[in-house]
């Protein structure tokens, strides 16, 4: 069985609902969003789609040259699943992105993991909550409640999470570059001759 590797962003962007869910858990970068490649250009979460307004949220492709994003202290983990679980992974998150015009950012939800009360909203997920909505067929990524009450340092804190850079997301891309994972692309679009005419040329043939 192969494995594949899963990426973490987790960002601070010093918005006003940021400050004020770091007040509560007394802790930082309660945002997270999960890619599948080093240099994050496919990344998945629930949250803003203007960046100006936060209370226009659902689920969003998240761009991190964005000028609401690039200037965020964050932090970046790495984690390791099989390849059945990778594409369970993927094949959630299309699940919702297909409906992503019936999806809503779950702000009822955040006052229920304060208050420790469960509520449970169709359609309506907060990041941490989509993040483990997506694992949930992860065997090594289970937590032992109820998905609605799992936070960012939550899923930072697991067992397994490598971190492999801190510091502010715009200097990312200019840091050595990632090593190179070898692995297909997060929700690919290309055909299976194109995949395996790639690969013969990073062997050297053509």
């Amino acid at each position: 069985m192969g494995e594949r590797i899963i990426y973490f962003l987790f960002t601070d962007t010093g918005s006003y609902l940021s400050k004020a869910i770091n007040f509560y858990t007394k802790k930082s970068l309660n945002h997270v969003s999960i890619g599948f490649d080093p240099q994050l250009k496919e990344l998945y979460s629930f949250g803003r789609k203007q960046p100006r307004n936060p209370f226009i949220g659902g689920f969003i492709k998240e761009d991190i040259h964005s000028e609401f994003l690039k200037r965020s202290s964050c932090e970046i983990y790495s984690f390791t699943v099989t390849d059945e679980e990778y594409e369970g992974i993927i094949h959630n998150i299309k699940e919702i992105e297909a409906k992503k015009q019936l999806y809503k950012y779950n702000f009822i939800g955040l006052f229920g993991v304060m208050l420790e009360l469960e509520i449970n909203r169709r359609y309506a997920l907060f990041c941490s909550e989509f993040v483990a909505t997506v694992l949930r067929d992860v065997k090594r990524f289970q937590f032992g409640k109820p998905i609605n009450f799992i936070t960012p340092a939550d899923i930072r804190n697991y067992p397994g999470m490598q971190l492999i850079y801190q510091g502010i997301l715009g200097d990312y891309q200019k840091q050595k570059k990632p090593e190179k994972v070898i692995q297909d692309q997060a929700l690919p679009k290309q055909s299976f001759i194109f995949l395996i005419s790639s690969r013969f040329k990073r062997l050297g043939l053509k």
